[in-house]
């Protein structure tokens, strides 16, 4: 068993002030898909916008802790703690909180195999 809050944090060169992203997958030796744990602080608007259409991935978010605000296709979404949303590869997303917020992120392709962008 581990505490979210206890795994590492990403440390490099797309690390993002504001945001630690923790990757729970490779604590876990999950191997079917990602996930990764989500610090925003307070006040925090930088998680980047994307979309997963190059890689055809689904995204759930699930809120353990504070709310967050998940902005998508130009709609904006109060997610309080225990709230858990799913968002299509073509939808394009971003997050942001007033108080902080902590956050299980799970992704996976359909009937496809789960490889890590930069994993073999």
């Amino acid at each position: 068993m581990h505490d979210a809050a206890e795994i590492p944090a990403y440390e490099g060169p797309h690390e993002i002030p504001g945001i630690r992203f923790r990757h729970a997958r490779r604590i876990l030796g999950v191997s079917a898909w990602g996930m990764n744990v989500l610090e925003l602080q307070a006040g925090c608007t930088d998680y980047p916008e994307h979309d997963h259409v190059h890689d055809g991935q689904e995204e759930v978010y699930v809120v353990l802790r504070g709310r967050a605000v998940l902005h998508a296709d130009g709609q904006r979404h109060p997610l309080p703690a225990g709230s858990m949303v799913r968002v299509p590869p073509e939808v394009r997303r971003s997050l942001t909180t007033d108080e902080g917020a902590l956050l299980l992120a799970l992704g996976g392709t359909p009937g496809a195999i789960y490889r890590p962008e930069g994993e073999t």
